[in-house]
């Protein structure tokens, strides 16, 4: 069967879809592990939601939680079980009460055939195209040994299959009691992994048919599941233009041979305090005033903060943002995972198109990642962001202000196609700053230093200081009187 042949049935999950490309396969047969409280039965409530919004038939097979408790918990997520059909297996509340003690046969051989009747009669009367079994588990325990189990689900899940449905089936798998063979029998798997306060999904099996393979984030709101699938960079590279995405500044144009090359990622590193996220603001209010879209995502500083920085410099920031051109966002890291910002940024992107996109800071994004590499989730998002033809600002805070030079310290240098790097120096018994051009991969660069100052007028850039020596090793030397800076 070709792929154009493949029906696709959506699962009802924000960015699931997307990581199975497309929905799960119809007529197939799906497991989703995962422990206690992991959202198994979450995803198969959005399951059967989608379908009866699409006007299929569903039935949900219960064996655990009653049919009252479930709705209950759907209502708590908004998911509308009115269009579902119910075969209600769970335990009866008399069962407890009352003695069911069977002298010559087994529990397993009095009780299931009933249950298997149930089901044939449902599915008969249902003919039912989305199929949801929550948890297969209670089924091993019908079963006189490990083999009859797989004899019986594998019967089971061919005998929905032919009747038209696509199953999802849950399991609670342990050392105690493993699900490898359930595992074996399914056309993929779903696997959700909840550590700390992080919940994770991922596809490990998925049977005539390519997925996002690894870990994506995932979260459980009152809207139900959300996804956000990993962000990897687009195959297709967009084309870039020839011109150069100016300051504004004279002088630092000139350091930059005219400026920024388009679709381009620049690092602007320097200690705190040192003038790093107002140098990037010009490079955002000049993109501005040409009518291009930037984007500003802020980490340490509110939105407030960044318009009282702009207007202390007598740049147009509240009014480029009234207008449109202009987007400031402030980030609060501890509430997002990487793949959460990631998806955050790419839905923007998509939605409002960006010539300009600057991240502020590398430091503040870094609590977002929450133990994993900061370099693989910042070389993705910045990459997938150039491959669109957007160019990139990062702020890079280095800790020292003082002492051996450092461009980044966390190995993230190698992404940039260009460096500026801002340094403290001490001159006279007064602390100045110094601006450089350390890397420009598609042009030349001016390789003197010059003062940078941050004034009422705003960003003043002076001319080279070609009495300075030692920068780069941490201790600034004066050659001569004339250093090129303004007394």
């Amino acid at each position: 069967m070709s792929k154009r042949q493949l029906e696709r049935k959506r699962t009802g999950v924000l960015g699931l879809d997307e990581v199975l490309n497309g929905g799960f396969i119809a007529g197939r047969s799906y497991l989703v592990r995962g422990g206690p409280g992991t959202g198994k039965t979450t995803l198969g409530m959005h399951f059967l939601c989608e379908g009866a919004v699409e006007g299929e038939e569903t039935l949900f097979i219960n064996l655990g939680e009653s049919q009252e408790q479930l709705r209950i918990s759907a209502a708590l997520l908004n998911l509308n079980l009115d269009g579902v059909h119910f075969l209600d297996l769970s335990p009866d509340p008399a069962y407890f009460s009352t003695s069911q003690s069977y002298d010559v046969f087994s529990p397993a051989d009095v009780e299931r055939e009933p249950i298997t009747r149930q089901i044939t009669e449902t599915v008969a009367r249902v003919k039912p195209k989305r199929v949801f079994i929550d948890t297969v588990t209670h089924l091993r325990y019908l079963s006189s040994d490990p083999l009859e189990f797989r004899k019986q689900i594998h019967s089971l899940l061919r005998y929905l299959a032919e009747n038209g449905a696509t199953v999802l089936f849950t399991s609670e798998g342990s050392a105690a009691d493993p699900d490898d063979d359930l595992q074996y029998m399914s056309d993929g798997i779903v696997d959700f992994i909840r550590y700390s306060n992080k919940r994770i999904l991922e596809v490990t099996k998925f049977r005539s048919s390519d997925f996002k393979s690894g870990l994506h984030s995932m979260t459980i709101t009152e809207q139900g599941i959300e996804v956000f699938p990993k962000l990897m960079p687009e195959d297709n590279k967009a084309l870039i233009g020839d011109d150069l995405m100016t300051s504004g500044i004279a002088e630092l144009d000139e350091m930059l041979y005219g400026g920024l090359e388009r679709g381009t990622i620049t690092i602007i590193s320097g200690p705190s305090g040192v003038g790093k996220t107002t140098l990037a603001l010009q490079f955002m209010d000049q993109a501005a005033e040409r009518g291009e879209h930037s984007l500003i995502y802020s980490f340490e500083e509110s939105v407030e903060t960044i318009l009282r920085r702009g207007a202390g410099l007598k740049l147009p920031i509240s009014a480029l943002q009234e207008r449109g051109t202009l987007q400031l966002l402030a980030v609060e890291p501890l509430l997002y995972s990487a793949d959460e910002f990631s998806h955050r940024v790419r839905k923007d992107i998509e939605a409002q198109g960006a010539a300009l996109v600057l991240l502020d800071s590398v430091s503040g994004y870094s609590l977002s990642i929450r133990g994993e590499d900061l370099v693989t989730h910042l070389h993705s998002l910045v990459k997938y962001l150039q491959n669109r033809g957007v160019t990139v600002i990062l702020i890079n805070e280095i800790q020292d202000v003082i002492g051996e030079f450092q461009v980044t310290e966390v190995g993230i240098s190698y992404i940039a196609d260009t460096v500026i790097f801002l340094r403290y120096l001490e001159y006279r018994g007064e602390l100045r700053r110094a601006i450089g051009v350390l890397k420009k991969r598609l042009s030349d660069f001016e390789k003197t230093l010059r003062e940078f100052q941050i004034t009422s007028d705003g960003v003043k850039v002076g001319k080279p200081l070609a009495g300075l020596r030692g920068i780069l090793m941490g201790v600034p030397e004066w050659g001569d009187k004339d250093a090129g800076l303004e007394s």
